[in-house]
């Protein structure tokens, strides 16, 4: 029988994960589009229609699979489309549009640790409201937070299709570019590997040590801000 407690935090993270995935996704193709590439507009992405976003595989049925299979959940929606012709300056705003997603889910985990500033601060009004949901409200947000903070940090990861990729584009010149593209065309089964063969196999688990380094402390920082301390 399935723990009740269980079932609601996978319902409020399946709705964190959904609203910031919409987020985020509307973000690249609003920073495309202030940019001069109106591509991803006219195809409906600047929406907060999660169907406009959602991919059925990457979004559904990838989540799923991992879920039952046990270890981190990997989710992605449909690539949103940037021509890099139509940009003012291709390799600068590339970085730009690449880097509007993950600031749209920190600023989203930033909203959460408002938001449950404001329930902590004001609790006995919102228990006298809400009586004993307050909790159930207490735990969203701190999901919400956790769930936007692993979507912006994670998509950093300088692997296709994750945004960080874009960005190290940047800083790679000659051969060492043309390495990185060779590499590109096996990004999904490194991507694979790290998240499951290495914590498996060897117990080398990358990216818990790069979250201790990045998410971790910004999340505990907006914890400490939403509660006070």
């Amino acid at each position: 029988m399935l723990n009740l407690n269980y079932i609601f935090y996978l319902l409020t993270s399946a709705a964190a994960l959904i609203i910031g995935i919409v987020i985020h996704e509307s973000a690249h193709a609003l920073a495309a589009y202030l940019l001069g590439d109106r591509t991803a507009r006219s195809r409906g992405r600047i929406s907060l229609n999660p169907l406009n976003h959602i991919d059925p595989f990457g979004t559904v049925l990838l989540p799923l699979i991992m879920l039952v299979a046990g270890g981190p959940i990997f989710a992605f929606a449909k690539p949103v489309p940037v021509y890099l012709g139509n940009l003012k300056n291709p390799k600068r705003d590339e970085v730009a549009v690449a880097l509007a997603g993950p600031v749209s889910n920190v600023l989203l985990a930033g909203v959460g640790a408002v938001l449950l500033r404001l329930v902590v601060s004001n609790g006995d009004a919102v228990i006298g409201f809400m009586g004993e949901n307050v909790l159930y409200l207490t735990n969203f947000l701190t999901t919400f937070m956790s769930v936007n903070l692993s979507l912006a940090f994670f998509n950093l990861i300088p692997l296709p299709p994750l945004d960080g990729s874009s960005i190290l584009v940047l800083f790679l010149r000659g051969r060492a570019l043309q390495t990185y593209y060779r590499i590109q065309q096996y990004a999904m089964p490194i991507l694979l590997i790290v998240l499951y063969v290495l914590p498996t196999v060897l117990n080398i688990d990358l990216v818990s040590m790069y979250f201790r380094l990045t998410l971790y402390p910004v999340y505990d920082l907006l914890l400490s801000f939403a509660l006070g301390a």
